[in-house]
């Protein structure tokens, strides 16, 4: 018997790590197994040990690539500041936003957090997501002053997606002023 001919389908790999997003959103790290991004990504489950060792492997692929879509929004965000000013209203805009603009980048990000926060090997992608977004402020404010706007940055995002009253945009842009000029 002839051997059956192999389906070309050269975005299979991509397919699984957004659809492996997908059943992080819908169901957490927890509920994502092989047999649902595998349905989801309409792929044969064989399809998951071909492409990755493991969950692990596939975890760490979708949440880098997560991680790099959400610090290249605020590098094309902050790309064209020129001055403090413009750089502290492109990043309001981007905390008002950008950062949790859906519930699906709220419910992506909160499982990259808390999985970071219980196993170490992770947290080099939440690191790293950190270090872009400290680099768009590298030439308005100094060092420690990046890292206070970046912890700002996830602290009003994360306020604003969850509080039944959000800050105002205004508050945002004023909180950020001040931490960049304390005096």
């Amino acid at each position: 018997m002839p051997a059956r001919p192999r389906r070309h389908d050269p975005q299979r790999r991509d397919r699984i790590i957004d659809a492996c997003l997908d059943v992080i959103a819908d169901h957490g790290v927890a509920g994502t197994s092989h047999r649902r991004v595998a349905a989801r990504a309409d792929v044969p489950l064989g399809s998951m040990t071909y492409h990755f060792d493991g969950m692990d492997d596939l975890l760490r692929e979708a949440f880098l690539r997560y991680a790099d879509q959400g610090a290249a929004v605020v590098e094309r965000r902050m790309a064209s500041a020129t001055t403090l000013d413009e750089a502290l209203d492109a990043f309001a805009v981007n905390i008002d936003e950008d950062v949790f603009g859906t519930q699906r980048d709220l419910v992506i990000s909160q499982e990259l957090y808390t999985l970071a926060a219980r196993r170490p090997e992770f947290r080099d992608i939440t690191s790293g997501w950190m270090a872009r977004t400290r680099a768009t402020l590298a030439a308005f404010v100094d060092a420690d002053t990046a890292v206070m706007l970046d912890a700002l940055n996830e602290g009003l995002a994360l306020h604003r997606a969850l509080h039944t009253d959000p800050s105002a945009a205004a508050l945002i842009r004023g909180a950020l002023g001040r931490l960049a000029r304390p005096d």
